[in-house]
């Protein structure tokens, strides 16, 4: 199993290409909160039901001092059509490669309907303004996951 994350763990860097091809790197978010989630696959329907949980709380979120950015292994081209198809207003990152997903501890063996296999693990971050992980989540449910992690941060 790959190194998990734990609150007051230092946040791996990284720099990613985003759905619009522009690289967005976690150093360049330095003074803002960062709520950073991996999903397994665009387009698919629980990966759908999270992006759009976020990116209808994108406003309150943002509000509330927080910048939100979703990740997966899919190319920048597949994320702006997820982005375009389901008028996602968040940010999507792409990792092709996984080097952040394994980073975050969010790829390694993983339970599918009951057989081990490798795979990403649906996970969230929350990060500091310092760049220090306060919050780690792992295996964590697509449907109702924003509502859960408003009330983790207590949000209302």
């Amino acid at each position: 199993m790959p190194d998990r994350l734990s609150p007051g763990d230092a946040a791996p860097d990284f720099t990613l290409p985003s759905d619009t091809g522009e690289p967005i790197s976690l150093s360049g978010l330095r003074g803002r909160k960062v709520i950073l989630y991996f999903y397994p696959a665009a387009m698919t329907p629980g990966c759908t039901t999270q992006a759009c949980d976020f990116s209808e709380s994108l406003e309150s979120l943002r509000g509330e001092g927080y910048e939100v950015l979703g990740v997966s292994k899919d190319a920048p081209a597949k994320l702006a059509k997820f982005r375009e198809r389901d008028a996602l207003t968040l940010t999507l990152l792409s990792d092709e490669d996984l080097a952040v997903h394994r980073a975050y501890g969010a790829f390694g063996t993983k339970k599918l309907y009951g057989k081990e296999v490798e795979g990403v693990i649906r996970s969230t971050f929350v990060i500091d303004e310092d760049g220090t992980v306060e919050l780690a989540q792992y295996n964590v449910k697509a449907t109702g996951h924003v509502a859960k992690l408003r009330r983790d941060l207590g949000l209302a």
